[in-house]
């Protein structure tokens, strides 16, 4: 095996997820010699496309929160949506959740949704909920102790009550709202981290500030421009990519407390100090060193998965102008939704469908008088079901669905027909292409209180040199919580240097 030198200074960073992107440009823009292996040929991790006759379809992520924290890192074209989403209720009504306050009350007074005044309520709650924790559990270490004594912090344990630990959020949102379709509005916002609304805490109801104070945005050139903007970037600062290239094991001493470098393809690569932007259950299990005991091992082993997703990408032959960029299309019964994506470990007959069309602010992502359609549900982790059975019957109820919805007096269309490109992912295609564990989305659910706030952290006190980022560890999933992670990295590593 041949070795290289290994400097703190010299970082390899595995995996090339938009986490890994981030921590990738923050070190190199500090002057560090920064190597990013990825075993996929492109950029991305979960954030990637597909090119289709024409049709270009952002395969990941398709909310678009917090534009600055790319921006801080690179110059991104973007603009605000005026509406953040277009919900289809099982009883027909069609209903837009405007960013601008005065036309959602117009809209909610038209469609006859007596609700305003208690969503203009919940959306100033849950501004007050992210301006006192989010400098804490978004935006610096959880974990770290010195943290919860600074200035910015002493006033959360004097508003605890404020945190709503104890509730669900089901049963926060039930009392905050009379109409069950506003309810089932705000219950959503537990899917954005895997989890369900019937056992996530309600803290996690600070979601809706993110998407509908703070704005929902969509890069001007798609989502994977937000990849390829990063990417871009870090080779300016100099950053080394090493596609195709699957890091194996992780090498310590003899101790076991100091990585000493990554192993890819039977050599041993020295580095000074590794960030894992990789599933951190996939990494305890597969890329440990033989006999190895992973410190937070039996807590991976136990946690629940978050959800996964089944998704159909479509290319249209046709355009849908009552569709918007962003489409929901409720369940009638949303608790038996969630009760078969976490009991049962299935997916019902009557599925929340979410329906993504970029073509409406990317005109070139589809041919003239075509459009691309994202249509996803929630799906549980693969433990081994017949997700061809799963797939075949969930395609059938999702082309009903819509079809129904989008029906002109009544009269059906035929949705089958104007498929003219198909591809489809899975929490099985999901776990081969990105290593997630089980093709879970976010790592671990946050069905409890103690989950929702003990997802791995940033730093192992066990390691001396080996860093996280990524969905899977704090803060969580999703772009804006990533590039969080990456951001919180960069402090931790700071600190440490400053210990020195």
């Amino acid at each position: 095996m041949t070795m290289e030198t290994p400097t703190q200074n010299n970082i390899a960073v595995i995996g090339a997820g938009v986490a890994g992107l981030a921590i990738a440009c923050r070190l190199a823009a500090k002057g560090a010699k920064v190597t990013v292996f990825e075993k996929n040929g492109t950029p991305g991790g979960k954030i990637s496309q597909i090119w289709d006759k024409g049709y270009r379809f952002d395969t990941g992520p398709s909310l678009f929160t917090l534009p600055e924290l790319v921006t801080e890192i690179a110059p991104l074209d973007y603009s605000r949506l005026e509406n953040s989403c277009r919900y289809f209720f099982a009883d027909g009504t069609v209903f837009n959740f405007y960013n601008n306050l005065q036309k959602l009350e117009q809209e909610c007074r038209e469609k006859g949704i007596a609700e305003f005044g208690n969503i203009a309520k919940r959306l100033s709650e849950s501004e007050q909920l992210y301006n006192l924790t989010a400098n804490l559990f978004i935006f610096n270490s959880f974990h770290r102790l010195s943290n919860f004594v600074k200035e910015e912090n002493r006033k959360i344990p004097l508003q605890l009550h404020k945190l709503d630990f104890f509730r669900t959020m089901h049963s926060a949102n039930k009392k905050s709202f009379n109409d069950s379709r506003i309810t089932q509005v705000f219950d959503r916002y537990a899917t954005y981290n895997g989890s369900s609304p019937y056992k996530a805490p309600a803290t996690l109801n600070m979601i809706s500030h993110l998407e509908h104070n703070l704005g929902a945005y969509f890069p001007d050139k798609g989502m994977y421009s937000i990849v390829t903007t990063l990417y871009n970037k870090a080779v300016q600062l100099g950053v080394e990519f090493r596609f195709n290239t699957k890091v194996s094991c992780l090498e310590f001493d003899s101790k076991g407390k100091a990585a000493k470098g990554v192993k890819v393809n039977d050599q041993v690569l020295e580095f000074g100090q590794i960030v894992c932007d990789c599933d951190v259950k996939h990494l305890s299990q597969n890329m440990m060193p033989k006999g190895f005991k992973y410190p937070l091992k039996r807590r991976l082993e136990t946690a629940e998965h978050s959800s996964s997703a089944l998704i159909f990408y479509w290319g249209i032959k046709g355009e849908f102008p009552q569709l918007d960029v962003h489409n929901i299309f409720f369940s009638a019964n949303y608790k038996n939704e969630f009760d078969h994506l976490f009991h049962k470990l299935s997916i019902c007959q009557d599925p929340t469908t979410y329906l993504f069309i970029s073509k409406k602010v990317v005109p070139g992502d589809a041919p003239e008088g075509c459009e691309n359609w994202f249509v996803m549900v929630n799906a549980p982790a693969n433990t081994g079901q017949d997700w061809k059975e799963i797939l075949a019957k969930t395609r059938s109820a999702v082309i009903s669905k819509i079809s129904k919805a989008l029906a002109i007096d009544d009269k059906p269309f035929d949705l089958e027909s104007l498929i003219e490109t198909e591809h489809i992912a899975s929490p099985v295609t999901i776990e081969m292409n990105t290593l997630s564990s089980r093709g879970s989305l976010y790592g671990t659910s946050s069905n409890s209180m103690t989950s929702a706030f003990m997802r791995h952290p940033n730093k192992l006190k066990r390691f001396k040199n080996v860093w996280f980022t990524g969905g899977s560890v704090h803060p969580g999933g999703g772009i804006p919580l990533c590039l969080a992670s990456a951001s919180i990295v960069e402090k931790e590593m700071d600190i440490q240097n400053q210990k020195k």
